[in-house]
């Protein structure tokens, strides 16, 4: 696996370890549902349960296939073997793309404003220059908006150990604009 696909692993679990105990479980996917449609003013009522259908759904394919020893949690051992075999979550990981892409676009016009992105990316724990980082990779228009196409397809690449030197890599380590 690539070194960065590794250091995006780890992100991952330490974002989703939202409570901080060190496991994930259902509360961190609750908490952090919460603070993503906390940020999401003006979105659709409809795309605010489908994000928060889409964390929970996340938990529980997590659950399902990584709880290796039934305790209800997930550890960083049991989280780290996902990357073997991505396939497993990869129709989890489109459903999570579509429902935050389109909670930053309440207007429904196919684009994201950066403020939008910004604050949503922000409610999941990503760092402040990262996110700038990443939203400059997606190729923002004078106006500075990125498609929400682009969006979703950065978010399933960000999910696959596979990928190296995706946009999504700007939101691990220190950012470079």
């Amino acid at each position: 696996m690539r070194d960065a696909a590794v250091e995006r692993v780890s992100l991952v679990f330490s974002l989703f370890d939202a409570n901080g105990t060190g496991r994930l479980d259902q509360e961190d996917f609750e908490l952090m549902a919460g603070r993503v449609v906390a940020v999401a003013d003006g979105s659709p009522e409809e795309d605010k349960q489908a994000v928060v259908a889409a964390f929970r759904g996340y938990w529980d394919v997590l659950l399902a296939t990584l709880d290796a020893d039934g305790d209800g949690e997930v550890t960083w051992a049991e989280f780290r073997a996902c990357v073997l075999s991505p396939e497993r979550f990869d129709a989890t990981v489109a459903v999570f793309a579509d429902a935050l892409s389109r909670l930053g676009d309440p207007d429904g016009d196919g684009l994201v404003e950066r403020p939008r992105f910004l604050a949503l990316m922000r409610a999941i724990g990503f760092a402040e220059p990262n996110v700038h980082a990443l939203f400059d990779a997606l190729g923002p228009s004078a106006a500075d908006l990125v498609e929400v196409d682009a969006w979703r397809q950065a978010i399933v690449e960000f999910y696959a150990p596979d990928k190296d030197g995706i946009a999504g890599d700007r939101l691990v380590g220190e950012a470079v604009r």
